[in-house]
C-alpha cells in the first residue's frame, strides 16, 4: 500500500508574457527569462508530472492515474481530473474565454471544459484582472468586440496578495501584469482568444483570435459568483474554504507547530507557497518545503503536519 506523498517534478511552459519570478521566488530551474507557467500538478497530455519518489518513481501522473487508481479512491474518468499551475504575468494575458464540458466534447472532442480559480501569491502595487464584461445581450458583446470597444466591454478589477477568484467557464478573463497566481483548474487546456492587444507572436504575426468561438460560449449577462471563505481554527493549523464546485474544493492552510491528524477523505492535492513542513505519515516524516508539490494518495487514511507554512490544497468532487 502506498503510504507517502508522491513528489512532482514541475513543467514549465514558455509564454509571451512570461518572466522570471518563477525562479526568483521558488528557486525553479526555468527554461527562458519569458517562463510564464509551472505545469505543478498534471496529468494533461500536453504535460504531465514526473513523481519524484516511491514505488512509481520516474513514472508519470498520467501513468499512474491510467495504471494504479486505487491511489485516487477508484475515481471514474479517462483523465486525471485537475491541474495546478503557477502563473507568472510578467505582461498581460491575452482577454480569453473556456468552454463548459458540453462544448468542449461537441466541438472540440475533449473530456472537459475549463472552469478554474485563482489565489493571488503576489501582485504588484495597482495590479489588476479583467474578469468579467459589461455587455448585457450577446447582440451587445458582437458589437463591442466588432468595434473594438474594449475598455468599454471589459471589467477589471484590483488584485492584492490573498485574494481570490472563481472564474467558471463561459467568464471573459484575464491576468495583468505584475501579478503571481496559484491556478487549480479542470485538465483542460481549451483557450479563445477574444482579444491580445494586437502582439505579435514568434512567428511574426498577431496572434490567432477565436471571436466566434468565445461569442458562442460567453455568459451573457456576467455574473459574479457568490462566494463565501469559510474558516476554521485547529490545533496548529488555521484552514480556510476559498470554494467548493462541481469539479473541485481548494482551501489554503496556515501551519503553525504540529496539527491533530487530518483524515484524508479521497485523494489531496498540495501547493506549498511558504515555509517547511514535515508530512507524517505512520510514523514517518516527509520534509516538503517552499515551492515543492506532492499528492496524497487515497490510500494514505490521515496524516499530520508539523512546522510552519502556507499551502494550497485540492482535491476532486467529480464522482
Amino acid at each position: 500500500m502506498y503510504q507517502q506523498p508522491m513528489m512532482l517534478k514541475p513543467l514549465f511552459k514558455e509564454r509571451i508574457w512570461g518572466g522570471t519570478n518563477l525562479r526568483d521566488m521558488y528557486g525553479y530551474a526555468i527554461p527562458s527569462p519569458q517562463t510564464g507557467e509551472c505545469w505543478a500538478i498534471s496529468g494533461h497530455e500536453s504535460g504531465t508530472n514526473e513523481i519524484a519518489n516511491g514505488p512509481l518513481a520516474g513514472s508519470t501522473i498520467r501513468e499512474a492515474w491510467d495504471n494504479h487508481r486505487e491511489l485516487f479512491a477508484d475515481e471514474e474518468g479517462e483523465e486525471f481530473p485537475l491541474l495546478t499551475k503557477i502563473l507568472d504575468a510578467n505582461k498581460d494575458l491575452s482577454v480569453q474565454v473556456h468552454p463548459g464540458d458540453t462544448y468542449a466534447r461537441e466541438k472540440e472532442d475533449k473530456t472537459y471544459g475549463k472552469t478554474e480559480c485563482w489565489y493571488v501569491i503576489d501582485a504588484d502595487e495597482d495590479a489588476e484582472v479583467v474578469l468579467g464584461h459589461h455587455a448585457e445581450t450577446k447582440e451587445e458583446l458582437n458589437s463591442y468586440i466588432e468595434n473594438g470597444q474594449w475598455n468599454d466591454l471589459l471589467r477589471r478589477v484590483k488584485v492584492k496578495s490573498g485574494d481570490f477568484f472563481y472564474v467558471p467557464s463561459g467568464t471573459i478573463h484575464a491576468i495583468g501584469a505584475g501579478v503571481r497566481i496559484l491556478e487549480t483548474q479542470q485538465n483542460s487546456d481549451i483557450t479563445y482568444r477574444v482579444y491580445d492587444y494586437d502582439r505579435i507572436g514568434q512567428d511574426g504575426e498577431k496572434r490567432e483570435l477565436h471571436l466566434e468561438q468565445s461569442v458562442e460560449v460567453t455568459t451573457v449577462p456576467h455574473k459574479d459568483p457568490d462566494l463565501e471563505r469559510k474558516t476554521n481554527i485547529h490545533k496548529g493549523m488555521k484552514q480556510e474554504l476559498l470554494v467548493s464546485e462541481s469539479y473541485f474544493s481548494v482551501e489554503h492552510w496556515d501551519i503553525h507547530g504540529m496539527t491533530y491528524p487530518v483524515h484524508n477523505p479521497s485523494y489531496l492535492l498540495f501547493s506549498v507557497l511558504e515555509g517547511d513542513v514535515n508530512v507524517w505519515i505512520e510514523g514517518e516524516a516527509h520534509p516538503v518545503e517552499k515551492g515543492t508539490h506532492f499528492i496524497i494518495p487515497a490510500t494514505v487514511e490521515k496524516f499530520t503536519l508539523e512546522g510552519t507554512g502556507t499551502l494550497i490544497v485540492s482535491r476532486s468532487n467529480k464522482q
